[in-house]
């Protein structure tokens, strides 16, 4: 976990706390999420995961609408007010902070790291 957040965009994210952090991120990778699907994502209490919603939807980060097929669900997507900000910031090249964490200064043998990661984050995708 404190690899991808070294890996992260620094901005203003990074004052915020890491269950926030998640859900921000989550819904910014799934837009149109109901809350349950966070949470099953995340694996954050339910609570948590709607306070954290909240939270940025207060801040204008996120919007929440009302599922028109089930009243009962919220559905949350990232606020377009926010699209370029992702874009602007720049984050660090994983290989930048897998290398000193693991003790590897071989570009080669930090690039075999990387493809190896990519091939277990394919497989966990898969199985979702």
């Amino acid at each position: 976990m404190r690899l991808g957040q070294e890996a992260t965009p620094r901005a203003g994210i990074h004052r915020l706390p890491t269950s926030v952090q998640l859900v921000l991120v989550d819904v910014g990778d799934h837009p149109g999420t109901s809350v349950s699907e966070v949470v099953a994502r995340t694996g954050l209490p339910q609570s948590l995961v709607s306070a954290a919603i909240a939270r940025l939807r207060d801040g204008g980060a996120l919007l929440t609408e009302t599922d028109p097929a089930d009243r009962r669900r919220t559905l949350v997507s990232p606020s377009p007010r926010n699209p370029a900000r992702k874009a602007q910031v720049p984050t660090t090249p994983l290989p930048d902070v897998l290398g000193p964490a693991l003790g590897i200064e071989d570009p080669d043998e930090i690039a075999h790291v990387v493809e190896l990661l990519s091939e277990l984050a394919a497989l966990f995708e898969r199985t979702r």
